[in-house]
């Protein structure tokens, strides 16, 4: 059985990384590089950077950055933000980064996916989805939260599967930074309909948080960020208790 996985995340902003509530009302949580070399060495499974305002500024990702964190860590590391042609996506590739997250250019242009999956693999490509309710549908979100589609959120997640995608992270903006817990409905839903490994993020505010999304929406990991950024659980801890209640995790 695989084991489940526990993600920080690092949302950089303008070279700091920073978190809100609900996208929104972002404070400073500190360096990446210092972070990231943390998390390395505190036992996190993988790493998530995300370039928050690239897209909106229309600007290419942080790439000296994305160099200066992988050298410091020995995990598999996410990169995301302002990707919008293979170019982007070989560039990062090679800065360190092991896969790459898409979000606003896939729903411009769901192509994109598939032209990935296939230069690069499936495995390298995940498909960042933000979600929040509108008049009881799940929307689908763009530009760092800031923009609103048409596309609703089962559809888009099943369809981003068939392109290629070889992974979903799910965010929940209802959830995001509230510390009330993962979007359990949606998430149980969305694994039961695609096949590609889930990433539930948004929402996580104590360890039954997590317990919580990996045995009632049965993910594959779980993202968080200011829980761990401000050491409000240590991920050493966090493992111990999921270990404790039956879920494989790497201690």
């Amino acid at each position: 059985m695989l084991c489940k996985r526990i993600i920080p995340c690092l949302d950089v902003k303008d070279g700091r990384v920073v978190k809100g509530t609900n996208f929104i009302n972002l404070v400073d949580a500190g360096s990446p590089v210092e972070l990231a070399a943390r998390y390395s060495n505190e036992g996190a499974d993988e790493l998530v950077f995300l370039d928050i305002t690239a897209s909106a500024e229309k600007r290419k990702t942080l790439v000296n950055l994305v160099k200066d964190v992988a050298r410091e860590i020995r995990i598999p590391f996410t990169v995301g933000g302002g990707i919008s042609e293979l170019k982007d996506i070989e560039v990062l590739l090679k800065s360190g980064a092991d896969k790459v997250s898409l979000n606003t250019s896939i729903v411009k242009n769901p192509e994109l996916i598939t032209q990935a999956s296939k230069q690069f693999g499936c495995q390298a490509v995940v498909a960042a989805i933000d979600v929040k309710l509108v008049e009881n549908t799940y929307k689908i979100f763009i530009k760092g939260g800031s923009e609103e589609t048409e596309l609703e959120g089962f559809s888009w997640c099943e369809n981003v599967t068939n392109l290629g995608a070889g992974e979903i992270l799910l965010t929940s903006m209802d959830r995001d930074g509230t510390k009330f817990g993962y979007d359990i409905e949606f998430l149980k839903e969305l694994t039961s309909l695609v096949t590609v490994p889930v990433i539930a993020s948004g929402g996580a505010g104590k360890k039954e948080d997590f317990l919580d999304a990996f045995q009632k929406a049965d993910v594959d990991a779980c993202l968080a960020a200011s829980l761990f950024h401000f050491n409000i659980l240590p991920i050493k801890e966090l493992k111990e208790y999921l270990n404790n209640n039956g879920i494989n995790v790497r201690l």
